[in-house]
């Protein structure tokens, strides 16, 4: 009996039941995931917003927080009342036109028909279509979404409203009887944040980089409906390496259908140099060493996070991934070298 006692007293076996305890108590939340992301991301991403903001206007923190999230609720107010409607049209015609496009490529055309061809034979397809259905369905169904945003955007609120308080009452259950489960859930809790938030907040710059620099060279190229193209290529700039791929098939389409050849060598031509930014000047300046995986690791990450959490799999898998070798202390040993030089 006190050899079971000292089993389960065991720092690494506590660890490893607590672990598996939290992970079961979010499985049972699962109807809730998305309000759950939600609410980390925005809270994660204000956060660091407002402190990257007190560091340059030194007053009040909860002053800029307010000031903050007046206007993040303003622009989403406008871009409801504004532009909602704009943008579903927008990326109804993009949906029809590519649609179009892939259902009936040009008989004659070998290489169009090899693409398309790639594309099934990849599986591509599949994950533009599920994509585009996923805004679509947010879309549709709009008051459901916007009830958790809204409730997203109010609790991070006041957490971060009460941020030093919450922070010095949480501090309380370190005394308490519940002390080996506070232990241990600050711990995950520490590494989830250095982690999985640090990685979607990188995932989230280069995101919005890549947006801005494609949608300024595709109003170059003259491409229609650039609102419903800008927020396909927001939310696949969010996929790793992955999404630049995928974004490239329903571009290559439009441009073929607009300009021909000519123009998908265009378009090929600023995904490579707006690639090349993200792969040599944003990655390195915003991902940590434990987050350069090889490819062939991002795609696997990539495909069983797809297939087990639909669309949230395809965002938030590597950097899942990248807390779980955190927690395994999986260290990129090169890198240690040249920091222990």
């Amino acid at each position: 009996m006190n050899e079971l006692a000292n089993f389960f007293q065991n720092k690494g076996v506590r660890r490893v039941l607590i672990f598996l305890l939290i992970a079961l108590v979010l499985y049972s939340m699962r109807s809730m995931i998305d309000f759950i992301l939600l609410t980390f991301i925005f809270t994660f991403l204000m956060d660091r917003l407002s402190s990257f903001v007190l560091k340059r206007i030194p007053i009040n923190r909860n002053v800029i927080v307010l000031l903050l999230y007046t206007i993040i609720v303003g622009i989403l107010v406008l871009g409801i009342v504004k532009y909602l409607p704009m943008i579903i049209n927008e990326i109804t015609q993009l949906i029809k036109q590519v649609t179009t496009f892939y259902q009936q490529p040009q008989e004659d055309n070998i290489v169009i028909n090899y693409i398309v061809s790639l594309v099934d034979g990849n599986q591509i397809s599949q994950y533009i279509e599920q994509g585009l259905a996923f805004v679509m369905k947010y879309f549709s169904d709009f008051s459901h979404f916007a009830l958790q945003l809204f409730l997203a955007i109010l609790l991070s609120l006041f957490f971060l409203l009460e941020k030093p308080r919450l922070q010095s009452f949480t501090s309380q259950f370190k005394d308490s009887k519940l002390a080996p489960f506070y232990q241990e859930i600050s711990f995950f809790g520490g590494k989830f944040v250095r982690t999985f938030g640090k990685v979607i907040e990188a995932q989230f710059i280069i995101a919005i980089v890549n947006t801005i620099l494609t949608l300024i060279s595709l109003w170059i190229m003259d491409f229609p409906q650039l609102l419903g193209l800008g927020i396909m290529i927001f939310f696949l700039g969010l996929i790793p390496v992955a999404g630049v791929i995928i974004s490239l098939i329903p571009l290559s389409l439009i441009a073929y259908s607009i300009g021909g050849f000519i123009q998908v060598f265009y378009v090929l031509l600023t995904i490579a140099v707006i690639h090349a930014i993200e792969a040599y000047i944003l990655n390195p300046k915003l991902m940590s060493s434990k987050t350069d995986l090889p490819i062939f690791y991002t795609f696997i990450v990539l495909i069983f996070g797809e297939h087990f959490f639909g669309v949230w799999g395809l965002i938030i898998g590597i950097p899942i991934f990248v807390f779980l070798l955190d927690v395994l202390e999986v260290t990129n040993k090169e890198e240690d070298k040249v920091v222990n030089k």
